[in-house]
């Protein structure tokens, strides 16, 4: 990916991006067209930022010395957190055409053992060796159908089918497990199968109603109906491998940009159109629930897909999860970048 920008205000150029989303557009903004920008609490931004900064690297329209500049001016004093990013970052509007979505996650808190038992009977996989980055493997249904058995990949068990997916959905937990002794888990990898949305399967086929397509809808339904929860669940091929994680118990789960996450200030996007460790403005239209406020890129998502698409961590437990599942909003993102970046970038 590649931007390109003009020397001038309010511009938007259309480039072709080898993307699935198709060609995307970046329209430069000012900071007085974003609306409640004044109002947020820049602060917590400014420490998510920070924080962040431990795990910035390169990409192609961004070398790691852009971010050094920027990361070393959070770190030595930056004053007024709003100054602080409006001095250092032009705002940026990056479109393919696509409507914003903006859906929650979170970290669950559940129950678990190390040892399969008869209450804990559904593993959390380890990576095998041959499971590679970027290579398809088996899908969700071969795993499940006990292609693992026998190597001792088991990292955890858990009491309950459809929590041991949503893990997979959620990508990292925390576990009491028997001894009450409290384990961390996170992504360790994935089989490379696309994720394919299980609610949107249940509402065309007439099992759910649109309004039942939240995290908690899609649990009732399981847990009423275990044996073709089985089936429904395996229509998501995308399969998560899991390990042990040592994160203080203050600390949220650690995000695809290796720093622990920030509740309502971490958010996860797709990295083909925003760089890892960018600010970026979500604003939400529409609902009692919907925010306006800057957030940071530390995290990514196998359902998380489009320039103008979001999944916002909502935190750990069961409060958390009952907010982040009830989330689906429409709105818009705008990705901050460096000054630095922009200024080069409009001279090529």
């Amino acid at each position: 990916m590649m931007l390109r920008f003009i020397k001038k205000t309010f511009v938007t150029l259309a480039l072709a991006i080898p993307v699935s989303g198709g060609a995307a557009t970046y329209t430069q903004l000012s900071y007085t067209s974003i609306d409640g920008w004044t109002a947020d609490n820049h602060s917590a931004a400014l420490h998510a930022f920070k924080r962040g900064c431990a795990g910035m690297r390169s990409t192609d329209e961004i070398p790691v010395r852009d971010w050094d500049r920027v990361c070393a001016l959070a770190k030595s004093g930056p004053g007024p957190a709003r100054a602080f990013f409006e001095r250092n970052f032009t705002p940026v509007r990056i479109s393919t055409g696509s409507e914003a979505l903006f859906t929650g996650y979170y970290e669950p808190e559940l129950n678990g053992s190390r040892h399969k038992t008869d209450q804990y009977q559904f593993p959390l996989y380890q990576r095998p060796p041959e499971v590679q980055p970027g290579v398809t493997w088996n899908t969700r249904t071969e795993i499940e159908s006990g292609l693992l058995n026998g190597r001792g990949l088991e990292l955890v068990w858990l009491d309950n089918r459809v929590d041991a997916f949503f893990v997979h959905v959620q990508g990292s937990a925390r576990i009491l497990l028997a001894d009450d002794t409290t384990m961390r888990v996170g992504f360790a990898g994935r089989n490379g199968h696309k994720y394919r949305s299980v609610g949107r399967e249940l509402a065309r086929l007439g099992t759910l109603s649109d309004g039942q397509l939240s995290m908690q809808g899609i649990r009732t339904w399981a847990e009423s109906n275990p044996s073709q929860a089985i089936i429904a669940l395996q229509h998501n091929p995308s399969f998560i491998f899991f390990q042990e994680l040592d994160i203080p118990e203050s600390l949220g789960p650690i995000g695809a940009l290796q720093v622990p996450l920030t509740p309502l200030r971490s958010v996860a996007v797709d990295d083909d159109y925003t760089p890892l460790g960018a600010p970026v403005w979500i604003q939400m239209s529409g609902g009692s629930a919907s925010l306006n406020q800057l957030m940071v890129a530390q995290d990514t998502g196998s359902a998380v897909r489009g320039a103008q698409r979001a999944d916002i961590f909502y935190g750990s437990g069961v409060t958390a999860g009952n907010r982040a599942g009830n989330i689906r909003y429409s709105g818009e993102i705008i990705t901050l970048i460096p000054n630095v970046t922009a200024e080069r970038l409009s001279g090529q």
